[in-house]
């Protein structure tokens, strides 16, 4: 039988609603907040904010999901998504983000591709006119 945490991508870590943290917090695997945290959060895989997760943090992430409160700015590589129940009041640099309907938003998105196609690639070539 497989270990189920074997990969960071299986494993996911819960901060419940009594936790309350302060600093710098970084890890590889998928991280449910619902308890408060002050400082900074890197991680390589998702972050969510539990409806009853209240953050004032930078945080960098692949995706970024919010769904309870958030002052700070957000860096996801891949996403963002803040909910109907979520309130973020800061920054967004995204490739794709969404605001619910009934969601709280104060701060500038910026997006941008993921990566972009060096030039001369078949890919630029493919959209470039010919003549």
């Amino acid at each position: 039988m497989s270990d189920p945490y074997d990969t960071a991508a299986e494993r996911k870590s819960v901060l419940p609603p009594s936790l309350r943290f302060k600093g710098e917090l970084s890890a590889d695997e998928d991280l449910l907040i619902q308890g408060s945290i002050e400082g900074i959060i890197r991680h390589t895989q998702r972050v969510t904010i539990g409806s009853q997760g209240n953050v004032k943090a930078s945080i960098t992430a692949q995706t970024i999901k919010v769904e309870g409160t958030v002052e700070g700015d957000l860096h996801a590589e891949r996403s963002v998504y803040v909910d109907e129940s979520g309130n973020l009041k800061g920054n967004i640099k995204a490739p794709s983000v969404c605001l619910a309907e009934g969601s709280t938003f104060n701060g500038a998105i910026e997006m941008g591709n993921r990566t972009a196609a060096p030039r001369g690639s078949s890919a630029a070539k493919a959209g470039a006119p010919r003549g």
